[in-house]
């Protein structure tokens, strides 16, 4: 087949390019960007992740994510400006907290910058879903009056019990969205915002068409942003539904499986069969 005109290339974090448990994504996947950078490409992360978390991921090396999308699409960033950033509405946020606290095992975080601000919930129950933020999180009294962009709601339980809490979650918030990023733990964002929305504001930004980028990802938090572009790629340890939505599929995350594909995409080779 033809070799499509692929312009800007976005990638999930978390269980796409840095395995469960590290603290940097590999070196081989620093170089394939870098190689993607210097083909004329744009190329980033597209994460769940604040922007404050993203820079240490790849080393401290900027470059990387100068181009990305942060918390799921609020924050989007173009040769290292941010040309867009969605505040979640503050009563909205407030009635989310008040569901959360009458669910048993369950909370609700507030982010000021990198730093998590527990709203509800306890640190022991954040703890088994996401420990990293359980360690750094600091307790604060309800929503802060400040403009709040990332926010995430979890449970200490199974994924029957986080489906019900998001079910819940959905159905009584019009006005945010939360969804499903992995047992335990969910996104929120305000209703119509999301990785998806992300992408086509970026594709209009650079003049492109969605035909000329590829997305990878793995979880559900993903699943807009495959619904966005015709090339959309699945890890082999993709949640199953993530797997289901994506048209290509390749290697694992702990293989470097993506950084193999952007390797080929910089070289003007199309990895997808």
């Amino acid at each position: 087949m033809d070799v499509p005109d692929i312009r800007l290339i976005l990638t999930d974090i978390d269980e796409t390019i840095l395995p469960r448990g590290a603290s940097r994504v590999s070196d081989r996947t620093v170089r394939a960007i870098h190689a993607a950078l210097d083909a004329g490409l744009r190329v980033g992360p597209a994460s769940g992740r604040g922007i404050d978390w993203i820079p240490p991921f790849f080393g401290g090396d900027e470059q990387c994510c100068s181009t990305c999308l942060a918390t799921n699409g609020l924050q989007v960033y173009l040769d290292g400006r941010l040309a867009h950033e969605e505040h979640q509405p503050h009563d909205a946020l407030e009635q989310a907290a008040a569901i959360v606290s009458e669910v048993p095992r369950a909370g609700m975080l507030c982010f000021d910058g990198g730093t998590p601000l527990l709203v509800a919930g306890t640190r022991e129950d954040l703890a088994v879903p996401f420990p990293s933020y359980a360690k750094t999180c600091k307790e604060a009294d309800g929503v802060p009056a400040f403009p709040v962009v990332k926010a995430n709601v979890f449970i200490n339980g199974d994924e029957a019990q986080t489906r019900q809490l998001l079910a819940r979650l959905n159905e009584g918030v019009d006005a945010l969205d939360f969804d499903y990023a992995r047992v335990g733990f969910s996104n929120v964002m305000p209703h119509g915002y999301n990785k998806g929305s992300g992408v086509l504001m970026l594709c209009e930004l650079l003049g492109i068409d969605t035909r000329q980028v590829v997305v990878f990802g793995d979880a559900g938090n993903d699943l807009p942003m495959f619904a966005a572009v015709e090339n959309s790629v699945a890890v082999a340890n993709a949640q199953p539904e993530a797997a289901k939505a994506a048209r290509w599929h390749i290697g694992s995350c702990q293989d470097d499986a993506v950084a193999s594909a952007i390797e080929a995409l910089a070289a003007g080779e199309w990895p997808f069969r």
